[in-house]
């Protein structure tokens, strides 16, 4: 049972990691042509991106139905494997379950074997066991010691995955990946903030349980549909989703603060020149850092105490400009205040930081 297990194991995984999650191809573009006003535009891949597709920094490449890069597979988790990284979740918590009985009992009883009970002790002798036949492998203290550490292994392993697990299955079930979670929760945020009166319904969830799980799991192994066009419920536009993020996207550009910097930064996790607070206080998120040099103009769109995140305009063109994305400590930058219509700064106006 444990090799099977481990095939079963090993195959998922190696399913996961190698298949891949499917990518746009470059250069794609839909079928009307009028229909790519509704697509966002990709640089990297000289392509639009599909409805719930989204570009990966570490694949380098538009993703389709992307939930999230896991560093395990070193890869992303979409698709084409979503079950495959699915079912790795199961079986390795199931295979360390039988891992970890076998160990209970392993432990349970060479010690019950090895346990001398006197009048006023209880002795417990490591050496030999008490009864025979003495066992083929012997059971020593080492060897107490590597089960109880590979128990402690399987039922962490069994905790931490299996709630990975449980994560993936209520984004199989809902047919809401974790990023389309996000952009819901931003859509009901824009909707309450500018009190449009628009209602956004996520188009991809078909309302059964179970037709969202036949869309992943197969019978043949291969995911239905393209990965490119999607079937949506009553009532929906097949790209609601996509002008929803539009309509966001505009949104963070608009809200978008300019920052200058006044400071120099390397773009290094955890500086030490910037204060002990910007020091232990980095974002911990994989989401890079950028270096800045004194003068570079920064577009902010969120912060911590500390930290800020922005968008980084390495050319005055600020509608085709190439930006760098990124962290950046708060310290090193100041407001730019600027006007809006000739965007040069704003003479004799003191600049806050």
């Amino acid at each position: 049972m444990l090799l099977n297990w481990t095939v079963m194991i090993l195959y998922n995984y190696f399913s996961a990691m190698f298949v891949g999650p499917g990518y746009v191809p470059l250069g794609w573009t839909p079928e009307k042509s009028q229909d790519c006003m509704y697509l966002q535009y990709c640089k990297v891949c000289q392509s639009y991106k599909a409805p719930r597709s989204h570009h990966c920094r570490k694949c380098n490449r538009c993703v389709m139905k992307m939930d999230h890069h896991c560093p395990w597979i070193n890869n992303c988790c979409g698709y084409q494997n979503h079950a495959s990284f699915t079912l790795f979740l199961l079986l390795a918590p199931l295979g360390c379950i039988h891992a970890s009985f076998i160990f209970i009992m392993t432990m349970y009883t060479q010690l019950y074997n090895r346990i001398s009970f006197g009048w006023s002790s209880v002795k417990i002798d490591m050496s030999a066991a008490k009864r025979d036949p003495r066992p083929i492998i012997p059971f020593g203290l080492s060897a107490f010691a590597a089960s109880l550490f590979a128990l402690g292994l399987a039922l962490g392993t069994t905790i931490a995955v299996g709630m990975l697990f449980i994560i993936q299955m209520k984004v199989i079930l809902t047919n809401k990946t974790s990023i389309e979670s996000w952009i819901e929760e931003k859509a009901k945020d824009r909707i309450q903030y500018y009190q449009t009166g628009e209602t956004f319904i996520f188009p991809y969830d078909t309302g059964s349980k179970w037709k969202n799980f036949r869309q992943v799991f197969t019978w043949s192994g291969i995911p239905e549909g393209d990965g490119l066009d999607w079937p949506v419920r009553d009532g929906c536009h097949q790209y609601s989703l996509t002008i929803e993020q539009l309509k966001q996207k505009a949104d963070k550009r608009v809200r978008s603060v300019r920052y200058r910097a006044i400071e120099d930064y390397s773009g290094v996790c955890c500086p030490v020149t910037k204060g002990v607070k910007t020091f232990f206080t980095t974002p911990c998120t994989e989401e890079p850092r950028i270096a800045l040099s004194k003068g570079d103009l920064i577009l902010a769109t969120r912060g911590l105490k500390h930290w800020m995140y922005g968008e980084k305009i390495l050319i005055s063109d600020a509608d085709g400009g190439i930006r760098e994305r990124g962290w950046f400590p708060r310290k090193c930058v100041e407001k730019y205040q600027y006007d809006s219509e000739t965007d040069q700064p704003v003479d004799g106006e003191k600049k806050s930081k």
